[in-house]
């Protein structure tokens, strides 16, 4: 049914602008509209009839166009179309220098790469662009490149190298990402659903397949609607924002944990490093562990099985995954956690590194590095269960 009442009319505000975040589109009048992206980019849209057709118009990210600045624009588009005049020409005209994929790609890794601690993943970072990509789409305008461009990118490497397919295929995400916000494209990613069009990988490396980090905020959603045992989905979403692995999280006791401190300290002989490693709790964390002592009130066990004296069975959370039908491995989330600490945040390599509870091979900085920096870890581990929480 159509909407009865009145048209909005400048229904935004600059305050409502920069706080709403729930993915969605929010009219402002007069065909001007707040779009909010899963992701949580901010853009504008006009959608306005051209010769008797109706046109969707990006007009840039909230970052770059102001609310009134975007109501101004909206004006002049919509009196060119009243009379006669064709806006998508006129904003081609006006942005003659639409970048390349190269030249996109080439700023946005300026703009990233003061943030990145470790040197070797900022050359890394372009590198697989400049190999898997600019042969291809190097020269293209971002503004037309769609799905199809990008799947002939990656088809070629998708099983022959995986883990480096996955990266590029991020990594071409987040460039189209800027494009948009910065105005030169307008529509949904073209990375979105590529996987769609590519076969399942298989994990002939023995490496564990992670999901994309982009992906984890809506399975998170789905994990909680799904219809596995309580207990079950507890261990696997504390599983993913601790950043911990199974047999960390399968024999976890209610003696490792102080809520006081929302600290969970796992003792050395459960490590695989072999050195006691202290997990700062995120609030999420923290909600998930006081809803599964409710459940488990008789157990030692944070997340015990079916008896209340053993822990669950270390196939249970691959089991509910298998279930879920995804393809992706259980300790796979400790990559897309460690890709989206480096792809997203500008926290230093070693804080995620710690956070891993990763060995230093590096024995001198090992003797130098005492301290396991939960300061710097906390922010990160709340800031992570911010991101992957966003939908649900």
């Amino acid at each position: 049914m159509k909407a009865t009442g009145k048209h909005p009319d400048k229904a935004l505000s600059a305050m409502q602008v920069r706080n709403l975040n729930k993915p969605g589109r929010y009219a402002d009048g007069n065909g001007l509209y707040l779009v909010v992206d899963p992701s949580g980019a901010k853009r504008w849209l006009l959608r306005v009839v051209v010769h008797g057709k109706r046109r969707d118009i990006g007009l840039g990210g909230t970052s770059l166009v102001s609310l009134s600045e975007a109501r101004e624009k909206a004006l002049s588009y919509r009196k060119l179309a009243r009379d006669g005049g064709d806006p998508l020409a006129e904003k081609r005209k006006e942005r003659r220098d639409i970048p390349t994929f190269r030249k996109a790609a080439e700023q946005v890794h300026a703009e990233r790469k003061p943030s990145w601690k470790n040197g070797k993943h900022s050359s890394q970072w372009l590198n697989t662009l400049e190999k898997h990509v600019f042969p291809h789409l190097g020269e293209t305008r971002v503004d037309q490149i769609q799905t199809p461009e990008i799947l002939k990118v990656l088809s070629p490497i998708w099983l022959t190298v995986p883990e480096t397919a996955r990266r590029v295929c991020q990594r071409i995400k987040i460039v189209m990402d800027w494009a948009k916000v910065a105005g030169y494209r307008s529509g949904e990613n073209p990375v979105d659903g590529v996987k769609k069009g590519l076969p399942k990988q298989n994990d002939r490396n023995n490496h564990h397949e992670a999901m994309p980090y982009g992906e984890v905020p809506t399975f998170i959603k789905q994990l909680r609607e799904y219809s596995a045992t309580e207990t079950t989905k507890l261990a696997l979403e504390f599983l993913i924002l601790t950043a911990a692995r199974t047999g960390e999280v399968r024999m976890a006791s209610w003696s490792e944990v102080s809520f006081e401190d929302a600290l969970w300290t796992i003792p050395a002989e459960r490590m695989k490093a072999g050195r006691t490693h202290r997990v700062p709790l995120s609030s999420r964390s923290i909600e998930i562990l006081k809803r599964a002592k409710e459940a488990a009130t008789e157990s030692s066990y944070i997340f015990p099985g079916r008896f209340p004296t053993k822990p669950f069975s270390d196939m249970t959370l691959t089991k509910i995954l298998e279930r879920m039908k995804l393809s992706v491995k259980v300790h796979g989330f400790r990559s897309s956690f460690r890709d989206w600490a480096a792809e997203v945040t500008h926290f230093p390599s070693e804080v995620a590194e710690m956070a891993l509870a990763h060995a230093i091979k590096d024995k001198v900085e090992a003797a130098y590095r005492r301290g396991d920096l939960m300061e710097k870890r906390r922010e990160m581990m709340q800031a992570w269960a911010d991101f992957v929480g966003a939908q649900a």
